[in-house]
């Protein structure tokens, strides 16, 4: 785990590694539709906007047998038709992600994807937008032997790099799992979203730092 009093901040990144899902891409209406499609195939109630919000993290292998219990994968069959059929029409940037990827990658940060969503769509997502370019790597559910928090796949986003875990790789995402996952690898840990930390948001897995937006965190890289 990395403290943040222990973290040089003046110290520039060798490598960022970031979530997709809301923290490069705006994906919580693709996710929710797809969701609540699956829930009502399999008789189940519907979840709010709010709901996916707070309740969706762990990749499906993880999350889906504690809702579909021994039809989990065919419900991830369902899940996924759907998907396939709306994700790449309502696919949006987050406001200033690509300016921030292409200014990081054009001064030599290594950069990379750690998702919780399947690899074959979220690579497919990053060619769509034409940000594959950027990226050493791009791991998704089911690319490692365990998915995120476990710190597998951002040890498999940094083969070839010569770049190893420690306070000059940061991971950047906008959920609990993010920072869990970011402490596991022993990487320093970045929150990116609107919403400041709460009080006590995060006791186990707290931020080293909090950029309300993309630009922010861009600018602050690049003044180190």
């Amino acid at each position: 785990m990395v403290a943040p009093e222990q973290v040089d901040r003046s110290q520039r990144p060798r490598a960022l590694i970031f979530d997709w899902d809301n923290t490069l891409v705006d994906t919580w209406g693709v996710i929710h539709d797809a969701l609540n499609t699956t829930l009502e195939a399999f008789g189940k109630t519907p979840w709010t906007m709010e709901e996916t919000r707070i309740r969706v993290r762990k990749s499906m292998r993880d999350s889906f047998p504690g809702l579909f219990g021994d039809k989990w994968e065919d419900a991830g069959e369902v899940f996924y038709r759907r998907y396939a059929e709306i994700h790449m029409l309502k696919l949006e940037a987050v406001a200033g992600a690509e300016k921030m990827l292409n200014t990081l990658h054009s001064q030599g940060v290594i950069l990379g994807v750690v998702s919780n969503k399947r690899g074959d769509y979220l690579r497919a997502e990053a060619g769509h937008l034409g940000w594959d370019r950027y990226f050493a790597r791009i791991i998704g559910a089911n690319d490692a032997e365990r998915d995120k928090p476990a710190p597998d796949p951002i040890f498999m986003a940094l083969e070839g790099t010569e770049i190893k875990t420690g306070p000059g790789v940061w991971f950047v995402g906008d959920a609990d799992i993010d920072l869990h996952c970011a402490h596991s690898a022993g990487c320093y840990p970045i929150l990116l979203r609107d919403q400041p930390p709460g009080e006590g948001e995060f006791p186990d897995h707290p931020p080293a730092r909090h950029f309300s937006d993309c630009m922010a965190l861009c600018k602050f890289v690049d003044n180190l």
